[in-house]
């Protein structure tokens, strides 16, 4: 799932990027267990992804005991784990961390288990990618889109299937203001989430996270919607929930946001619809990808690595992963499986052409430099859009720190 915050004791202990979830974890599973731990304390013993781990370890011959950690609490916890010879024998946890634990010699690689990870997406398998050797599976992706808001845009004149590109989104946006009504809003906030909402602007503009000043149109275009209007100042503050919020008032023609605000969409009160993040020229934006990968750390017992293999395979396969997706409002991995959830539901069709599109923020081989990168780029924007450096300055001494 998508970071609601980083948490600063991990960035400055282990250099990692990680997401949070509002649960409490609980009591470590026995060392004599054939054990999986994984990020969803929300999933109870009777939830559909619950049942599919038990199913799992069936088909692969292991009584699994399963523990469920805040995310927060799993990478320092797996990270202790490993070095007490007591890790887990399956893994999920979330994609940008997959590389530090792979470097650290945590997790083994797919060709060594038996872990078949051959449906999914490249460009969503690309996260686990180090040094040429693929790290584990997702289970599913979410990524960033933009909502609108109906009435705010038929009130406008504006048809959302004009908007192509950022001059007719820039368009758009103007001509809500003049309507009286709100034009866009998103979370530029100091932390990985304004990162993470900033990279679709930056990739569309065609930059490079190696050479952050290639991303300066994407700061200007953001930095031009607070100075005329189009986007409220409290972005700089604001996470994706409280855009989300600002959103729901109704006001707001647009807000980027991702796939896990579905359910509150549909109780928003009003007609919404969603469109791809446009690219700078057109076409659909890379965005960042969300979502965990299904990975198998090292053990002692080469015996016990093998039959993870098996499980991890079997919890991310195409006749087990839909149930887990769905309940999690992820896009498969898998495209077979992504056209079944456009079939059930149509207004998903959307987030697959965007999960397509999508890039993993450690991908291009990045690993555990990302980080180090991330920190300054949110900085960067931050200092932008404050007014504190112009949107050149402010990405050439992001540039200085990243390296």
């Amino acid at each position: 799932m998508f970071p609601a915050s980083v948490p600063t004791r991990l960035l400055a202990a282990l250099g990692l990027v990680v997401s949070v979830t509002a649960c409490s974890s609980t009591p470590a599973t026995t060392s004599d267990a054939f054990s999986v731990w994984d990020p969803y304390p929300q999933f109870t013993a009777e939830s559909e992804w619950a049942k599919t781990i038990d199913k799992c370890g069936t088909e692969a011959g292991v009584k699994i005991q399963r523990q469920a950690y805040d995310t927060t609490d799993l990478t320092s916890k797996v990270l202790l784990a490993a070095q007490q010879g007591t890790a887990p024998h399956v893994l999920v946890l979330d994609n940008p961390v997959v590389s530090t634990l792979a470097e650290a010699g945590v997790l083994k690689p797919n060709q060594d288990v038996g872990l078949d990870a051959s449906q999914v997406s490249p460009n969503l398998a690309a996260a686990g990618v180090v040094n040429g050797q693929t790290y584990g599976t997702p289970i599913g992706a979410n990524t960033l889109a933009l909502y609108y808001n109906k009435a705010v845009l038929a009130a406008a004149g504006v048809d959302p299937a004009s908007i192509k590109d950022w001059d007719s989104l820039t368009a758009a946006l103007a001509k809500v203001k003049a309507s009286g009504k709100k034009g866009i809003t998103f979370s530029a906030i100091g932390t990985e989430e304004g990162t993470f909402q900033f990279l679709p602007w930056f990739w569309g503009a065609g930059a490079s996270l190696t050479d952050l000043p290639s991303g300066k149109a994407a700061l200007e275009l953001w930095k031009s919607w607070l100075d005329n209007g189009y986007a409220p100042n409290s972005v700089v503050g604001n996470t994706q929930t409280t855009s989300w919020q600002e959103f729901a008032t109704g006001e707001y023609a647009f807000t980027e946001n991702g796939t896990w605000q579905l359910g509150n969409a549909k109780k928003a009160g009003f007609e919404y619809g969603v469109i791809p993040i446009p690219g700078r020229t057109g076409g659909t934006a890379p965005a960042p990808t969300g979502g965990e990968f299904v990975t198998v750390p090292a053990q002692s017992d080469k015996d016990a690595e093998t039959k993870a293999g098996r499980v991890a395979t079997c919890l991310t396969a195409p006749d087990k992963v839909l149930a887990s997706d769905t309940a999690l409002t992820y896009i498969s991995a898998v495209p077979s499986v992504q056209q079944q959830q456009v079939s059930a539901q149509p207004e998903l069709a959307v987030w697959v052409e965007a999960v397509k599109n999508a890039k993993g923020r450690t991908g291009d081989d990045l690993g555990t430099k990302y980080p180090k990168i991330s920190q300054p780029l949110w900085g960067a924007v931050q200092a932008a859009l404050t007014g504190a450096k112009t949107p050149e300055a402010a990405l050439r001494d992001a540039q200085a720190s990243a390296k």
